[in-house]
C-alpha cells in the first residue's frame, strides 16, 4: 500500500481525542453548542488568546466556517479580498460566491496578502457601480506553505484599519504555523476581527473554533451559524474534542511533530540540491522534480502534483501530519536519494 503524503487529515484522530470522546459521550449533554464541553472548549480559547470577550463558536469544517463566517459578516452588496491562490478563491466550489458575495483576488507574495495587494482592489473598486470589497481573507499558513509574521499581520490590520475593512484569518493549519513563525494566538486575537482555530488538520476527527474579536460582528452569528447548517445538534463531539487539544498543550505538539516531519523531507530534499517552489517553514512542502523522478516515486507514494514549472519538471506537495511516522519520512528520503543516485 503507498504511504500517503497527500494531506494532513488521512488519519481519524489523536487516541486522547478519542478518549474525550468515548467519555463525553457515555453522559448526556445540553444539545447545539450549549453543553458544558463547549462551554469549557471556549474558555480553554479565551485563556490562550489572552482576551474574554470574544465569542467562540464550535463547526465541523473550514469551508463551513467561511461561507458561515462571511455570510454573517457582510451586507449584501459587500465582497471580500484575497489573494490569487487564497483558499475561498480557488478550493471552496465558489461557496462564498454562492452566498451572494464576490471574492475580489490580487496577487499575493509567496502566496501572501499584502496591504498593496488590498490597496489595488479598493482602487478598482470606487463606487457602487461595483460590488464594495469590506473583508480581507487571508490564511495562516497559506495555501503555498508560508506564514504570516506578527509585523505583516500587523501592517494588514493597519491598512485595514485605515479602510474601514474586517481582517479575516482562516486557520485551517494554524497549528503549523504558529510552530514555525513569531505569531502568538495572543498576537492574532489582537490584530485580527475574526479567525478560525482549525483541528481537523492537527488531530482531530473533524472541528473548527471559530473566535470573533470584534464586537460589531457579534450579534445574531448563532442565527447565521444555523440557517447555514453549522450549528450541531450534538456540539459535545466538537467541545470535547478542543477541551483535549488545549488542556495541556496537546494542540501545538502535534503540530510541532507535523513540522518537525517536513522538516526531515526538506533535509533530504535540499541533500540531492532539489529547488522548492515556495518558502514554506511548514508542514506543507513543494519540491521541484522532474517528471520521471515523479512518476517513479508515484509508484511507492501519494502525493499531489502542484504545477508545472517548465517542460520537463513540476511542483509536487508533500505534507507531513501529526501522525506522520518518521520511518515512512526517512524511507521516502532513502528512495529519493537512490533514484537521484542512478
Amino acid at each position: 500500500m503507498k504511504y500517503s503524503f497527500q494531506n494532513d487529515y488521512s488519519e481519524g484522530a489523536h487516541p486522547k481525542l478519542l478518549e474525550a470522546l468515548r467519555q463525553a459521550g457515555s453522559k448526556q449533554n445540553a444539545a447545539y453548542g450549549n453543553d458544558m464541553h463547549c462551554k469549557h472548549a471556549a474558555d480553554l480559547l479565551r485563556k490562550e488568546i489572552g482576551r474574554e470577550d470574544v465569542d467562540v463558536h464550535f463547526l465541523e469544517g473550514g469551508t463551513q466556517v467561511n461561507l458561515t463566517a462571511l455570510t454573517a459578516f457582510l451586507r449584501p452588496h459587500e465582497a471580500a479580498i484575497a489573494a490569487e491562490t487564497g483558499h475561498i478563491a480557488g478550493h471552496e466550489s465558489g461557496s462564498i460566491e454562492a452566498t451572494g458575495h464576490k471574492v475580489c483576488t490580487t496577487p499575493g507574495v509567496n502566496g501572501k496578502l499584502t496591504p498593496e495587494g488590498i490597496l489595488r482592489v479598493l482602487a478598482e473598486h470606487p463606487d457602487e457601480h461595483m460590488v464594495k470589497p469590506k473583508l480581507a481573507y487571508l490564511s495562516n499558513s497559506s495555501e503555498c506553505g508560508t506564514v504570516y509574521s506578527k509585523a505583516e499581520l500587523a501592517a494588514l490590520n493597519r491598512c485595514c484599519r485605515e479602510n474601514g475593512l474586517y481582517l479575516y484569518m482562516d486557520g485551517a493549519r494554524l497549528g503549523s504555523a504558529l510552530c514555525a513563525s513569531d505569531l502568538t494566538m495572543q498576537d492574532i486575537g489582537a490584530l485580527t476581527d475574526a479567525f478560525y482555530v482549525g483541528g481537523t488538520k492537527n488531530g482531530a476527527l473533524l472541528g473548527e473554533a471559530l473566535v470573533i474579536c470584534n464586537d460589531a460582528l457579534k450579534p445574531d452569528f448563532r442565527y447565521i451559524l444555523k440557517q447555514r447548517g453549522g450549528m450541531l445538534a450534538k456540539g459535545l463531539v466538537l467541545g470535547a474534542q478542543f477541551e483535549a487539544l488545549f488542556e495541556d498543550g496537546l494542540y501545538y505538539k502535534l503540530a510541532e511533530h507535523a513540522n518537525r516531519m517536513a522538516d526531515l523531507l526538506r533535509e533530504g530534499l535540499r541533500a540531492v540540491d532539489c529547488a522548492f517552489f515556495s518558502d514554506s517553514p511548514t508542514n506543507q512542502i513543494f519540491p521541484i522534480l522532474s517528471d520521471s523522478l515523479i512518476e517513479t516515486l508515484a509508484q511507492d507514494y501519494a502525493f499531489e502534483t502542484w504545477g508545472r514549472v517548465d517542460a520537463e519538471h513540476q511542483a509536487i506537495r508533500l505534507v507531513t501530519s501529526w501522525a506522520t511516522p518518521e520511518e515512512a519520512v526517512r524511507e521516502f528520503v532513502q528512495d529519493l536519494h537512490r533514484l537521484c543516485a542512478k
